[in-house]
């Protein structure tokens, strides 16, 4: 994601992020045989996340826990093992 593009939106960094979460819920959660975290996913979701306010993120997971009938304390747990 090229944070310097003017056409960059508010929207995709809600995407970059959304997919991260959706790609960490997968790969841990789903017993998914093809993981879909990549390098990339991450690097993304980490340039989103200082642009997104707090109440966006935590809407955002609290949403796809609620979809994907994962426990929000343990979805935290797993994107954010050192808190």
């Amino acid at each position: 994601m090229d944070l310097n593009n003017p056409e960059l939106e508010f929207s995709d960094l809600v995407y970059a992020y959304q997919s991260w979460v959706m790609a960490i819920i997968n790969d841990e959660k789903l017993d998914s045989e093809e993981k879909l975290l990549t390098e990339e996913i991450a690097d993304d979701a980490l340039n989103a996340m200082r642009f997104l306010p707090g109440e966006v993120t935590s809407a955002i997971e609290t949403s796809l826990a609620r979809v994907y009938d994962v426990d929000p304390d343990e979805l935290a747990s797993i994107l954010f093992p050192e808190e």
